[in-house]
């Protein structure tokens, strides 16, 4: 990095190639998408706007699981073809094909819904249609998959296919008596344990309402606002670029969810910024991408995987957001954190930034962009159900976007008589959000579909029993050692697929390990949940750090290093709430209830401790506490922030003796000036 701001490329910006580069990781996130024009556009924006129409129908009235499941899978899957080419070179357009295996999308829905309770009941001996049928749905989520998430999630479902299929045939302890097609086909299609199960009714009673929520935040210009907010409060001070991503990041984070979404948005108008106060390439983008990981844990959102873990639960979606609280702030904390040190280390100087309004003109004009995003939470404190109230926070959103004509989701001009009706409505800012949060959960719909074959075969065979018992016996029985092999286990899914799959997949065959040992069941989720959002800045999947990477200029593998900088103090917060019962303080016992009896000096205390330990590791990567640190300081305080995050008297002793020690020499040793670069 450069040694002030005067050095720095002052003129900095983001190329329109940069951006096309980086939302390519956007759509290997997300799929790359057909953008089709005349009346096949037109049509997908009919479907997609009928899809949203009908979810949020189901978010209101009574619509029975048996039905609402199967409608959701049939609307992704029929959009998914519609949307997603089979290959690059067929993209813009929709072939013979896409449209057979959208008709069959749609068949295999009507098939199964007019079968009624009779179809269920045979789940155990289904006949050839059946079979015909499921097999087809497979095939199709398979599909479906590998159009918006990359061939990875289709190769390893079709591994446990496999798994289930020749069982009797694999070595112990992994051998099982095995299932034919049919009864393999019975779970998956037939039944609510399958394709039907947890993660689909997560993703068509939850995951849309909040895509479509995001959306309309999306399209009323609550995003563009963040990030004028942010830049508005933070701007001016050595530390104000950093400062702007972290803000902005959690702000524009908590609505999307998305942590490659949030990177590339932020990225586009922050990266000039950090590079005008002496920021390097790699290490802004390493910044950015850790910002955008924070969309994933950050409430009222969250990843998709925070619904899940109240499903598999059966917990309150409020408890989850609740267990987020202190975490999250943990990791912004360690964030600021991270961007004081580099202000101090690389001897950025003052730089003001054009502000695009004052702080209290921008929330005295947009005040109701905050209120959509808290909305959430009111409701749910309120009593409403996640459902309802996502719901509800969705129409506040579309009603407070009217207070102002440059928000409007469907312009002033429609009811003031000015111009086409018909451009005024179906161009509308309304109807692209209704297309955009329906397009915009195929990737993780389609996701959680496949993992449900993965539940299924898990549940089926008694996988997740097998692999915690290996486990085990691999650690001793040490509780530190299972949690370690544990993160490892959830890691390495992760670098494959999704946050989504990752956390599914793990939840289901890595959590028993951590419960059998005495973890409560919210502990060893939650643990399982950070560790699958560690993947996110993780090569070969590093999506975020590639796509900062993109819009930086700087090196992908370069740039992924930067982020684990920024981001792994916070990610050994697991191992307090996993390791000691006191730890749980931090998911705030895991639930409202037990925080109503809950001891408030002990959660202070140990969010205290963890706080400082973030502290200690912050200054031990970053090389840098009172001054630049020397090797021996450096690594007493990487070692005080590791035994300070290990729960127990004696090693909280060793840490903030190690702290003290090393801010002691530092202290009384000689000045020195900045370091350069």
């Amino acid at each position: 990095m450069n040694s002030s701001s005067s050095n720095a490329p002052s003129a900095a910006v983001v190329s329109a190639e940069a951006l096309s580069k980086a939302e390519e990781f956007i759509e290997a996130e997300e799929g790359a998408a057909n953008k089709l024009q005349g009346w096949l556009g037109i049509f997908v924006v009919v479907a997609a706007f009928v899809m949203s129409v009908f979810h949020l129908y189901t978010a209101y009235a009574i619509v029975p699981t048996q039905t609402l499941r199967p409608i959701h899978v049939g609307f992704v899957l029929f959009l998914c073809f519609m949307v997603f080419p089979l290959s690059q070179r067929f993209r813009h357009r929709i072939m013979w094909w896409d449209w057979i295996a959208a008709a069959l999308s749609i068949a295999v829905v009507v098939y199964l819904i007019m079968g009624g309770d009779d179809f269920t009941d045979r789940n155990t001996s289904p006949e050839p249609w059946d079979i015909v049928f499921g097999l087809a749905l497979i095939v199709m989520v398979l599909e479906a998959m590998r159009r918006t998430n990359g061939w990875i999630m289709p190769i390893i479902t079709t591994c446990f296919i496999a798994y289930a299929l020749f069982g009797p045939y694999l070595p112990a302890p992994w051998t099982h008596k095995g299932y034919e097609i049919g009864r393999l086909v019975g779970v998956m299609y037939m039944t609510l344990e399958g394709i039907y199960g947890v993660a689909v009714d997560v993703s068509s009673s939850l995951i849309i309402l909040f895509t479509i929520f995001g959306a309309f935040l999306q399209y009323s210009g609550a995003g563009k606002f963040y990030i004028d907010f942010s830049f508005s409060a933070m701007g001016g001070k050595p530390t104000g670029a950093g400062r702007t991503v972290v803000l902005a990041s959690f702000l524009l984070g908590g609505p999307s969810g998305s942590g490659v979404a949030t990177t590339v948005t932020l990225g586009a108008v922050a990266y000039p910024m950090l590079a005008k106060v002496g920021y390097e390439k790699n290490a802004a983008g390493g910044l950015l991408a850790a910002g955008g990981l924070g969309a994933i844990i950050s409430p009222p959102v969250l990843g998709a995987a925070a619904f899940l873990i109240a499903e598999f639960l059966k917990i309150s979606y409020l408890d989850v957001l609740l267990m987020a609280a202190i975490p999250t702030i943990l990791f912004y904390l360690a964030l600021f954190f991270m961007v004081e040190i580099d202000a101090r280390k690389y001897g950025m100087g003052n730089t003001t930034f054009e502000k695009v309004d004052t702080v209290w003109h921008l929330t005295k004009n947009y005040w109701f962009h905050f209120l959509s995003l808290v909305s959430i939470v009111f409701f749910m404190m309120w009593g409403f159900s996640p459902v309802l109230s996502v719901f509800w926070a969705t129409v506040v959103s579309f009603a407070t976007s009217f207070l102002r004509r440059d928000t409007a989701l469907i312009s002033y001009d429609l009811f003031q008589g000015k111009g086409s009706w018909v451009k005024n409505l179906f161009q509308s800012p309304f109807v692209k959000a209704m297309e955009g949060g329906s397009i915009g959960v195929l990737n993780v719909a389609a996701t959680c579909a496949g993992a449900g074959i993965i539940v299924g075969v898990v549940t089926l065979t008694g996988l997740g029993l097998k692999f915690s018992s290996i486990v085990i016996d691999y650690a001793g029985g040490n509780l530190l050692l299972t949690a370690v092999y544990t993160s490892l286990v959830v890691w390495i899914v992760g670098l494959a697929v999704p946050v989504t799959a990752s956390y599914i997949i793990c939840a289901v065959i890595a959590a028993p390990a951590l419960t059998k040992l005495g973890v409560p069941d919210f502990a060893a989720h939650m643990f399982i949940f950070y560790y699958a959002v560690l993947s996110e800045v993780s090569p070969p999947t590093a999506l975020s750090p590639f796509a900062a990477a993109a819009i930086t200029g700087g090196d992908p593998y370069k740039t992924t290093l930067q982020s684990w900088k920024y981001t792994l103090p916070a990610f050994l917060l697991p191992f307090m709430f996993v390791l000691d019962p006191a730890g749980q303080g931090l998911l705030l016992m895991g639930s409202t209830k037990a925080l109503a009896t809950a001891n408030w000096w002990s959660i202070a205390q140990v969010t205290l401790t963890a706080a400082i330990g973030i502290g200690a590791l912050a200054a031990g990567f970053q090389g840098w506490a009172l001054k630049r640190t020397t090797a021996l300081e450096r690594g007493m305080l990487i070692t005080a922030g590791f035994a300070v995050v290990y729960p127990g008297l004696t090693s909280d002793l060793i840490g903030f003796g190690l702290i003290i020690g090393a801010l002691a020499i530092q202290y009384f040793r000689a000045p020195e000036s900045a370091v350069t670069a």
